[in-house]
């Protein structure tokens, strides 16, 4: 997946609505497609924002609001009070979109977009390029390009891949090829020597499995010894 870029893992044909479109006609839309969110388009194609199954639950939450006691609003935040009356008793969908959004190039690697989503907690980011829509990233599709069988096959000397997996263990604070030796031999990496603790372990067999031209990982380190653990 690390070779791909967002153009590759988008879906290019996104379901969208215009700013006046009902928010009944939106939440009917979701439904009968089986979508969870569409994005909000001006006549000229810019995108204005997105309405997502989460905004509509919002405004569903919105109609049962209760006036703020006395106590409270003391405390109130007009602007931000009516920025959310809006988009909980909106009609449409100018007035219930999210603006605040996430979006990337189209040329932006995929594993920079699987981060963004994780650092974000969201589940889609937009691909757009000059402010218009080209396509939607969203978590099912970085996973269908995570499971997608590889149509390459590589084929690499030992030595490369040995290189390859000491520089990704070097950069790794919570890893040394101090007292974890490496070898190569065909293609299956195998770490001997001590180990510093099996969540280590675990991590350096997830790194090396990810390492190109890695056919497979054996662990055969030993528990560290009292003795060299406190030297190091």
């Amino acid at each position: 997946m690390t070779r791909l870029s967002a153009r590759d893992l988008m879906t290019a044909e996104v379901v969208t609505v215009p700013p006046e479109t009902p928010v009944l006609s939106i939440a009917r839309l979701l439904a009968e497609r089986g979508i969870s969110a569409v994005p909000v388009l001006d006549p000229a194609g810019k995108v204005l924002g997105i309405v997502t199954e989460a905004d509509l639950i919002r405004r569903l939450a919105g109609e049962a609001d209760e006036p703020a006691s006395w106590l409270a609003s003391l405390f109130a935040n007009p602007e931000r009070d009516a920025a959310r009356y809006a988009r909980t008793h909106g009609a449409n969908a100018a007035e219930v979109m999210t603006t605040k959004l996430v979006t990337v190039a189209p040329e932006t690697p995929a594993a920079e977009v699987a981060q963004m989503m994780e650092e974000k907690n969201i589940r889609r980011v937009l691909v757009t390029r000059d402010e218009r829509l080209l396509g939607l990233v969203s978590r099912a599709d970085l996973l269908r390009a995570l499971v997608a069988p590889r149509t390459e096959t590589l084929d690499l000397s030992d030595d490369r891949i040995r290189t390859a997996v000491l520089a990704a263990i070097r950069k790794q604070p919570w890893a040394d090829t101090f007292y974890t030796l490496v070898d190569v031999r065909d293609g299956v990496v195998e770490f001997n020597g001590f180990s510093r603790g099996s969540e280590v372990q675990r991590a350096l067999r997830v790194l090396a499995e990810n390492v190109p031209g890695v056919k497979a990982v054996e662990d055969r380190t030993q528990p560290m010894p009292a003795y060299l653990f406190a030297a190091g």
